[in-house]
């Protein structure tokens, strides 16, 4: 059985390994997502920002993420669901069309931007999955 201290310390090392994932409030999210920090990320900047994330996720450069290179990202069915030529991997344009999806859903006020009380929603945090 695994002790109150040894979960803790795993937890802490699993969280402090992943600083972008340790910093995902909307706040924070918006100041690494908002280059031209005017308190929003629009739908450029969230591609901006998954398309590097894309690069840095694609170690062996294929062009394709499969569920291992997209560490949890997605889950097994949704990683299904954004495939649509059924190779188990997303490409760019793939992995983007996801991002747009998701951003779209985070947008209730269809504004074409997300603040960080958006960000800070289900659907935000969602979306900013894919993007840290």
């Amino acid at each position: 059985m695994i002790s109150r201290r040894s979960l803790a310390l795993t937890l802490a090392v699993a969280v402090l390994s992943r600083p972008a994932l340790a910093a995902s409030g909307g706040g924070s999210a918006l100041k690494m997502l908002d280059p031209d920090n005017d308190g929003t990320v629009d739908l450029a900047e969230a591609k901006k920002a998954a398309a590097d994330l894309f690069a840095k996720l694609d170690p062996d450069h294929d062009g394709t993420l499969d569920i291992r290179e997209l560490r949890g990202r997605l889950t097994a069915k949704e990683l299904a669901k954004a495939d649509p030529d059924h190779d188990g991997t997303l490409t760019l344009d793939e992995y983007l069309a996801v991002v747009e999806q998701r951003f779209k859903a985070a947008d209730p006020d269809n504004d074409g931007t997300l603040d960080a009380k958006e960000l800070k929603s289900r659907a935000g945090r969602a979306l900013l999955r894919l993007l840290k």
